[in-house]
C-alpha cells in the first residue's frame, strides 16, 4: 500500500469520525500546553540557570549540576531517608487498605457498613498543615495527651516530634490513619466485582468465612493490589513535601531531610535552579527505572502489570 492510498484512508477516516477529533482536540491542546511544553525547561539541569538570562542564554554547564548532587556530602543521607520513609511506609501501610477493604466488605448490614467508610474514608479531606498541627498538639511534650498519660504513669515526657528515631514512625502512622480509608475504596471497588455465585458454592461446601477471604476475595483482587504495589514501587523516591516540611526541625533534621525539602531549600530558598532541577530530573529517572524494573518483575512472575 503506498503512502498516498494511506493518506486518503486516513483523511476519510478522519472525516467519518470528525465529531470524536473536535471532542479530543481541546485536551489535545491542553496536554501540549501544560504538560509537554513545560518539558522545555527541562534543559534547566544542565545550565547555570539565570531568571534574567533565560533559558537560552543560561551559561550550559553540561553534567556539573548532577556530579554536584552525587558527591554532595548530604547525597547519601537524603537518600538514606527518603528510602527509609517509603519503604516502611510501604511494609506497613500497604496492607492496610486491603485489610480494611476486605472487613468492609464483610459487614453486612449496609448502613453501618456505608458509616464505617466514611468514617474511616474522612480523615483523607483533613489539610497536610492541620494533620501535622494536630500531631504537634497531641504530642506535645507539656500539654499532650500521651504525655499527660506518660506523667500519671510515673514516666517522663517525650519529646516525640524531637525524637529523631520516632519521626519515620510518626510519618508512617499518622499517614497511614489519614489515606487508609481513602485508598480502601479502589479494593472495595474490587471486591464487588467478585461473582457472589463463588461465595455461595463455597458456602454449599461448608467453606468459612476466613477460608472464603483466603481463596476467593483475595485471588479475586489480587490483579489490583500487584497493580497498585507496581505504582507505589515507582514513587519509592517521591515524599510530599508539605509534611516533610511541616514535621520537619533542627533536632529532627538528621533523618527528616528528604529529597523534596533538599531541593525546595537549595532551588528556591538558595536561588541554585539548575541544581535543584537537575536533583528533580535525577528523581524522575531513577523513579522511572524503578517502575519500569518491578512491572516486568510482576509482568513474568504473575502475568500481571502496567504495559
Amino acid at each position: 500500500m503506498t503512502w498516498r492510498v494511506k493518506l486518503k484512508l486516513w483523511q476519510k477516516n478522519v472525516k467519518r469520525t470528525a465529531a470524536l477529533w473536535i471532542l479530543i482536540i481541546p485536551g489535545l491542546i491542553y496536554y501540549a500546553i501544560f504538560h509537554y511544553y513545560p518539558m522545555y525547561g527541562a534543559q534547566m539541569a544542565f545550565r547555570d540557570f539565570s531568571p534574567w538570562l533565560g533559558f537560552s542564554k543560561s551559561p550550559w554547564v553540561g553534567w556539573d549540576n548532577f556530579n554536584r548532587f552525587l558527591t554532595a556530602p548530604d547525597f547519601w543521607n537524603i537518600i538514606r531517608n527518603t528510602l527509609v520513609i517509603n519503604i516502611v511506609g510501604l511494609g506497613i501501610g500497604f496492607s492496610c487498605p486491603i485489610i480494611l477493604a476486605i472487613l468492609i466488605n464483610e459487614i453486612r448490614n449496609k448502613r453501618f457498613q456505608k458509616t464505617v467508610q466514611t468514617i474511616t474514608y474522612a480523615p483523607y479531606f483533613i489539610s497536610t498543615v492541620v494533620l501535622v498541627g494536630m500531631l504537634c498538639t497531641l504530642l506535645s511534650p507539656s500539654s499532650g495527651i500521651f504525655n499527660i498519660l506518660i506523667k500519671r504513669m510515673g514516666g517522663s515526657p517525650i519529646h516525640f516530634m524531637g525524637e529523631a528515631g520516632l519521626y519515620v514512625w510518626i510519618y508512617v502512622l499518622s499517614g497511614i490513619w489519614q489515606s487508609c480509608g481513602y485508598s480502601a475504596i479502589i479494593y472495595i471497588s474490587a471486591l464487588t466485582s467478585i461473582d457472589e455465585s463463588l461465595h455461595e458454592a463455597a458456602k454449599v461446601d461448608g467453606a468459612g468465612r476466613l477460608k472464603r477471604i483466603l481463596h476467593i476475595d483475595l485471588p479475586g483482587i489480587m490483579p489490583t493490589i500487584l497493580t497498585m504495589l507496581i505504582l507505589q514501587a515507582g514513587r519509592l523516591l517521591s515524599i510530599g513535601f508539605d509534611k516533610s516540611y511541616l514535621m520537619q526541625n533542627s533536632m529532627n533534621i538528621g533523618v527528616s531531610e528528604v529529597i523534596a525539602t533538599y531541593t525546595y531549600k537549595r532551588g528556591i530558598i538558595g536561588g541554585d535552579f539548575g541544581y535543584s532541577a537537575s536533583i528533580g530530573m535525577f528523581q524522575s529517572i531513577v523513579s522511572l527505572a524503578i517502575l519500569v524494573l518491578v512491572n516486568q518483575i510482576s509482568k513474568k512472575v504473575n502475568e500481571t502489570s502496567l504495559w
